[in-house]
């Protein structure tokens, strides 16, 4: 009989876009376009710059693109540094079901796999749904413990998946890579995100790297446990790993088709309270000088969000009243909203310090048929403003059109790639499995000379 890993294998094995829905691959494909958009905007960051640099003084075999600067790296360090890179704005896609970010995790490591073995677009495609598919339903397995982040844990899996998938691995083979991938997930905390320490970043370019070297280790004839994932998240990672549900629905919609687009450049657990906000500034019933206080409802974890004083970037983005505060104040929650001069606007700050977190127990990030975030506006005068959120926009059961996710591609990337460039990539994606090689693609992802 087969257990969860061997249905999860034969799924890796037999997805082939003859047997993918046109939904299916135009999801996929709105999915690379939004985690290249990601990376290259985030591989202007500094830090971001001199590890690209780094990873070029250590080339092996110069077989991948470094997103967003040009030259090229092993594999190994282009999926590192890219990954790295794509997480650092807060602006990749997840997936509410799976409780992370998938995409990030496959993406890198599928694209610099493809690209340095010059395959086509059609197999890079398969490979990005099917890392994507078994990463975020092993996340709807899991539920972490409370200091664990899913950055770099089960996405390990996704990128050795991916990579294997590409490989052209049968069933068998996949299922040896998810259980020596498993056994290679790091364990990492919420609190290096919560304190703005930008070592979280490298966590999904950590577990790219190592999801590669798992696809080694197998060639290599390396072993690994009959049943790792159960091992790893249901002893260490997690207070409950339930195989059975990494497989529910397996035939159903694929879950590439079920993500979320992240429309503000922050912590989705953000997102709740924002979407709540921001509707009322845009139709002009709020103004920031006239907001005596804020009360922020929202998922029992938004109360560690609930700094008021963050001191970089990344602190910003994981904090609820910074967040809140500067969608009051300026009208928007883009990249910009989040460095400076909007980091050290007094005004953002002072309203910061009255913007009160409180949790509901009854609201959880995962659930469509529930509130995630209540906010009560009180004005100057006493009148008192209400939003309610459940699903986000952008969410998979409230999408925004294509053209939106390719605007926000446009603003990320038009100030490195050009504009011009910038285009000619959305219009690439938009025929990706057409290309009989992907380095037409990626020859375009960093600066002309």
């Amino acid at each position: 009989m087969m257990d969860y890993l061997d249905r999860l294998s034969r799924f890796v094995a037999d997805t082939s876009l003859e047997r993918v829905s046109e939904g299916g691959c135009e999801a996929a494909r709105l999915v690379l376009l939004d985690t290249i958009g990601a990376m290259v905007a985030g591989s202007a960051q500094p830090e971001n710059r001199r590890l690209a640099q780094a990873m070029h003084e250590r080339r092996s075999r110069a077989g991948a693109t470094l997103v967003g600067h040009g030259g090229r790296v092993d594999p190994l360090l282009a999926t590192f540094a890219n990954a790295t890179a794509g997480v650092a704005l807060e602006v990749d896609e997840g997936s509410r079901l799976g409780g992370g970010h998938p995409a990030i995790h496959v993406i890198p490591a599928a694209l610099a796999v493809a690209e340095d073995g010059g395959a086509g677009g059609r197999r890079l495609l398969e490979a990005v749904i099917a890392g994507y598919e078994v990463c975020s339903r092993l996340g709807s397995a899991t539920t972490p413990r409370p200091n664990v982040h899913s950055h770099g844990t089960w996405g390990t899996i996704g990128t050795a998946v991916a990579v294997a998938k590409l490989g052209g691995l049968e069933a068998a083979g996949v299922r040896s890579v998810i259980n020596l991938s498993a056994s290679m997930s790091p364990a990492n905390t919420w609190t290096t995100a919560l304190q703005g320490v930008t070592i979280r970043n490298a966590y999904p370019g950590r577990s790219g790297l190592e999801g590669i070297l798992a696809v080694d280790l197998h060639r290599a004839g390396f072993t690994g446990l009959p049943d790792a994932p159960s091992d790893v998240y249901g002893t260490i990672l997690a207070d409950r790993f339930e195989p059975e549900r990494a497989v529910e629905g397996l035939d159903g919609p694929l879950r590439i088709q079920q993500n979320y687009f992240k429309l503000y450049a922050c912590c989705r657990y953000n997102h709740f309270a924002l979407d709540a906000v921001l509707p009322m500034v845009h139709a002009g019933e709020v103004r920031a000088e006239d907001v005596e206080r804020v009360t922020v409802t929202t998922i029992p974890f938004g109360r560690r969000m609930a700094g008021i004083e963050p001191t970089s970037m990344l602190g910003a983005k994981f904090s609820i009243p910074y967040a809140v505060a500067a969608a009051l104040a300026l009208g928007r929650a883009d990249v910009s909203a989040f460095v400076e001069p909007a980091l050290g606007d007094s005004r953002i700050r002072d309203l910061a310090a009255r913007v009160e977190v409180r949790a509901d127990p009854d609201m959880s990030p995962r659930r469509a048929d529930h509130p995630t975030a209540r906010v009560e506006v009180a004005l100057k005068g006493g009148r008192v403003l209400t939003g309610v959120t459940s699903v986000v926009r952008g969410d998979f059961e409230q999408p925004v059109p294509a053209a939106e996710i390719e605007e926000k591609f446009l603003a990320l990337v038009s100030a490195s790639l050009g504009e011009d460039r910038a285009r000619e990539v959305i219009r690439l994606v938009g025929r990706v499995d057409t290309l009989k090689d992907v380095r037409d693609l990626t020859t375009l992802l960093a600066p002309p000379r």
